[in-house]
């Protein structure tokens, strides 16, 4: 039955002494000789004035970062950011050092040297209304030649203050902007960074928003304050770096199981990506989340990736939508189809000569789905996407999310589409809501924090499916769940069940990202596993793992 994919297309000079002045520790001596120095490279400048090229001396990084590191030490910001190549921004930043992180008798004792790259531990005096911290840190600058002068300079970077600055973020000490929070899950189980590492991100994220609207009261912190990203999906949570006096907890009640959140992260636990989300199809509730690794980008809730044949979920819904098919139906699946004179291939050339739509759909044979797209216009499948499943619309779910994308496209680029590559993208959120939809009979949109806490409006799809089409795609992905490409993981899974797997292929991987969709009951869950194979043996077992769980 794993018929599932080949995604396939075919077609057409004094050496410094070292010491220590006012708790700033000098560099050590010079390996340079002076022959090195004289041999460095020149071009001609304006007025026939030498200009020098070439790699900088250690001397040139030496001389450059000492005097940088000395004008900051003594809090001449406009002596330091002149040694950079962006004055006005380095002056900015070194002034805000004092100004709003507060950081006072600072001390800045330099490494050794690494090529141009200079490492310096930073350790300052914290004062903010009588509540005093030490805090100290180490980051580095890099040396680099101005090409237009041929004189060294330092190279101006964020995170030359701190090493966890990014563009546009700044280092704030005072009130925190929010309380820290208590967070729970619907039972009312504390749900803790340390109980559940990979709900780290996700609960500095609920602090950020939802903290100012609980009983808490926020401390005085030293933290990042992040930059406002242009998408929301891309937004940091301000991150806490020292507190200098704690704050009194709200309690934020969550739609998360703590039970079934450890389910998740003991499922992703040890492979080196992947990534999964739960939902309540009745409700839109967010039941679990994990990634692995644990810390760092929440492919989740926020991953843009190819969701492969899980999308066929929605190609075969529009297809019935529109009359073009049905379960019972013949819909046999060729073993090329031609499209936008780009020829598809299923994997191993296998073909369904005198099959169902049902067999196609649960044996997941990709030229079935192509073959139909001289049939549809551009747009069709971004429509059934949004109106029906609501995949693009702005979701409110309480943290950052991308809503996942399905562009309109044309010729060979919308025929693959219809088997989830092209421009499709979604995460694991994204795709177990599509599931969600279908045991549930129409969108429901995702949420982690009810909208009663702050009154904000959930995404609704424009329509629903016809009841038909819903009957019909239950049937589908029942038998997928008992006898297609999912029946391996499904097997023995009681209750109200349905899945449909997926592969994607990726330039460059050997292997495709797995994915694998399911519903069992009032529960749906989607889980991938970037680079590891056929979805229903890699990322099937993940999901499954929630579905025995709930």
């Amino acid at each position: 039955m794993r018929r599932e994919v080949k995604y396939g297309l075919i077609g057409g000079s004094v050496a410094l002494v070292a010491g220590v002045v006012g708790g700033f520790t000098l560099f050590g001596g010079s390996d340079e000789s002076p022959q090195e120095v004289r041999s460095a490279d020149a071009k001609s400048g304006e007025n026939g004035t030498k200009v020098a090229t070439g790699p900088l001396s250690a001397k040139e990084v030496q001389t450059t970062s000492r005097e940088f590191l000395t004008a900051w030490q003594s809090g001449d910001a406009a002596k330091a950011a002149g040694l950079t190549d962006d004055p006005a921004k380095c002056k900015s930043a070194l002034e805000g050092l004092a100004k709003q992180a507060r950081f006072s008798k600072v001390t800045l004792t330099p490494g050794a040297p690494t090529g141009g790259k200079v490492p310096y531990t930073v350790a300052a005096q914290i004062d903010y209304k009588g509540a005093k911290s030490a805090y100290s840190y180490r980051t580095s600058a890099t040396v680099e030649r101005d090409k237009a002068t041929g004189k060294p300079q330092i190279a101006w970077q964020p995170t030359m203050m701190h090493p966890g600055l990014a563009k546009g973020d700044q280092l704030r000490t005072g009130e925190a902007e929010a309380p820290p929070i208590k967070a729970v899950d619907r039972k009312g189980a504390a749900l803790t960074p340390e109980a559940h590492p990979a709900l780290a991100g996700v609960l500095d994220s609920l602090r950020d928003k939802y903290g100012d609207k609980t009983d808490g009261k926020p401390g005085v912190e030293l933290f990042i304050h992040r930059a406002k990203s242009a998408k929301p999906a891309d937004q940091l949570p301000d991150k806490t770096l020292k507190v200098l006096s704690k704050g009194t907890p709200g309690t934020l009640k969550t739609t998360l199981d703590a039970g079934m959140q450890s389910a998740a992260e003991r499922a992703v636990k040890g492979k080196k990506s992947a990534s999964v989300a739960a939902v309540k199809p009745s409700t839109g509730e967010i039941l679990a989340l994990a990634n692995s690794p644990e810390k760092g980008f929440n492919l989740a809730t926020q991953g843009s990736l190819a969701p492969g044949s899980t999308m066929k979920v929605v190609t075969a819904a529009m297809l019935m939508d529109k009359g073009m098919t049905s379960p019972g139906k013949s819909h046999p699946c060729p073993k090329y189809v031609t499209v936008g004179g780009w020829k598809f291939q299923n994997l191993n050339k296998s073909e369904i000569k005198n099959g169902t739509f049902a067999q196609s759909f649960a044996a997941s044979c990709n030229n079935a789905f192509i073959s139909q797209a001289k049939d549809l216009s551009d747009d069709d499948l971004t429509k059934e996407a949004r109106d029906v499943f609501g995949i693009g619309l702005n979701w409110q779910t309480g943290i950052p999310t991308f809503d996942g994308a399905v562009p309109v496209q044309s010729d060979a680029q919308m025929a693959a589409s219809l088997i989830g590559q092209g421009g499709v993208r979604m995460n694991p959120l994204n795709v177990a809501t599509l599931s969600a939809t279908v045991r549930a009979g129409s969108f429901h949109q995702p949420y982690i924090v009810s909208p009663s806490l702050d009154h904000r409006t959930l995404a609704k799809a424009p329509r629903t499916m016809k009841p038909s089409t819903l009957s019909g795609l239950r049937s589908l992905m029942k038998l997928t769940a008992t006898s297609g490409t999912a029946a391996e993981a499904m097997s023995g899974v009681s209750g109200d069940v349905g899945a449909k797997t997926g592969s994607a292929e990726v330039d460059g991987q050997k292997k495709p990202n797995a994915w694998f969709t399911a519903y069992r009951d009032d529960l749906a869950a989607a889980a991938v596993v970037p680079a590891s194979g056929h979805g229903g043996s890699n990322a099937g077992p993940v999901v499954r793992a929630l579905l025995t769980a709930g």
